[in-house]
């Protein structure tokens, strides 16, 4: 028994031991500060979204009998969407249709009666209070003629509203109904976007939104057709304050080079903060080298070791680069040990 421990701890301390060297051998530099000065750029977390989105609702009420889209398909303008069961409608404007015809009728027969009225008041066989009633006999089925055939319009106009067609040219985002499900008056059935005019928003805290922005950066992480900023030009402040968070939406304007952005998409916003007021604070910018810096799909991170040696993977956020220099802009702190080769820290670990 006395052996069997003696090997256990002999083992732990070779464990120990080899922890030690292994964490010791890692090669380390240190985070490295420009100290407290003036902000000439900064970042914001955003979000891709689209310039037009439109949620498609029906206006009637209703059976879904046939839908002709999913989620991702490209549709034209015009290009029908879905049906709903408009059979009852038909009915109703074939019955008005016929109606009309009906009214037709009697207005040929009551102006035919008062043009014979008005030829035997010439010859003063009849007296003129008999040629009132046949005018206005007249006048009264012409009337009726014109309001039935209001009635028959809104009641073709309401059966073309059984057709959900595409507003312009776009893409289906979201399908909320299947088919047998019953549409209703202002229910939501799809959501389409238009693709080719994207945006990026970001939420601003108050106290760092700009007076103006002249010159505005942004990028897309997760998208690899564009590995680097782009200057998008100026952005847009909307002139609202949440009442909730107390910030304020900028909108930056994607360029149309910019290719497979979709809505939804993590993005990031660099704009000239205010030099002037308030806004004039002084900040300390840290940097790393490029190359210690583990990336995993969006995810940042790097192996930091401490004082006692022990390795730790912490997630960071990155600024823009400096040559072969990036900056921190969260997750650590200035003096702070980064190993400088992260396969070899992670064996460590």
């Amino acid at each position: 028994m006395k052996t069997v421990i003696a090997v256990s701890l002999l083992a732990a301390g070779l464990g120990t031991s080899l922890w030690a060297a292994e964490s010791g051998a890692l090669k380390t530099v240190v985070v490295t500060s420009t100290g407290a000065v003036s902000a000439e750029m900064q970042s914001f977390d955003a979000v891709v979204e689209p310039v037009r989105q439109t949620a498609l609702a029906a206006q009637v009420a209703g059976a879904i009998m046939s839908l002709h889209v999913k989620v991702g398909d490209q549709v034209k303008a015009g290009q029908e969407l879905l049906r709903i069961d408009a059979r009852s409608a038909i009915q109703n404007a074939a019955a008005s249709h016929s109606q009309v015809e009906a009214a037709r009728a009697s207005l040929h027969v009551a102006a035919k009666d008062f043009e014979r009225q008005k030829q035997l008041f010439q010859k003063q066989y009849i007296s003129q209070a008999a040629l009132d009633r046949s005018q206005a006999q007249f006048q009264a089925t012409q009337a009726q003629v014109q309001a039935l055939q209001s009635q028959s319009d809104a009641a073709q106009t309401q059966s073309r509203f059984f057709v959900v067609q595409a507003p312009y040219t776009g893409v289906v985002s979201e399908v909320a109904v299947t088919l047998g499900d019953m549409a209703m008056p202002g229910k939501t059935l799809m959501v389409m976007h238009d693709p080719a005019a994207l945006r990026i928003a970001a939420s601003v805290a108050q106290s760092a939104i700009p007076a103006s922005i002249d010159k505005v950066q942004f990028e897309i992480p997760g998208l690899h057709s564009m590995p680097a900023r782009l200057d998008a030009g100026t952005g847009t402040v909307l002139p609202v304050i949440d009442a909730a968070t107390h910030s304020a939406q900028i909108r930056v304007n994607i360029p149309a080079g910019v290719k497979g952005a979709v809505p939804g998409m993590f993005a990031r916003v660099w704009f000239e903060a205010d030099k002037t007021g308030q806004n004039a604070e002084k900040v300390q910018r840290l940097f790393l080298p490029s190359n210690v810096v583990v990336r995993r799909a969006e995810l940042m991170a790097v192996y930091v070791v401490d004082e006692k040696g022990k390795v730790n993977l912490r997630q960071i956020r990155l600024g823009h680069a400096v040559g072969d220099q990036v900056e921190v802009l969260s997750g650590l702190r200035a003096g702070e040990k980064v190993a400088v080769d992260p396969q070899a820290a992670a064996k460590v670990r």
